[in-house]
């Protein structure tokens, strides 16, 4: 399943992780997990913000992808599913032949 997940950095922790230059560790090592289509960067809420598109094969995968997020970095995350054009036109397809 294709998610976005959105990653909401602790900012004292993030900091901790800039000037201690173990940030680019963090964020390398999570993507090397998620494997993704697509990743951005800003902010949201006021607070370093990632987001990352990816496929979620597994369930059991999100532990293994996100923990450097919450041990490094004490991020908020949270799971978005979402769809490409390409999926939503065969969502309408299958909602018309209904």
């Amino acid at each position: 399943m294709r998610v976005l997940l959105t990653v909401q950095m602790d900012t004292e922790k993030a900091n901790k992780a800039i000037t201690g230059k173990t940030l680019p560790k963090t964020m390398k090592s999570v993507l090397d997990r998620a494997k993704p289509e697509a990743a951005y960067f800003g902010d949201k809420d006021g607070m370093r913000t990632g987001f990352i598109v990816f496929d979620l094969k597994e369930m059991s995968d999100i532990p293994f992808i996100v923990e450097p997020f919450f041990q490094d970095l004490g991020a908020k995350v949270t799971f978005t599913p979402v769809m490409n054009f390409d999926d939503v036109q065969a969502g309408l397809q299958k909602y018309g032949s209904s």
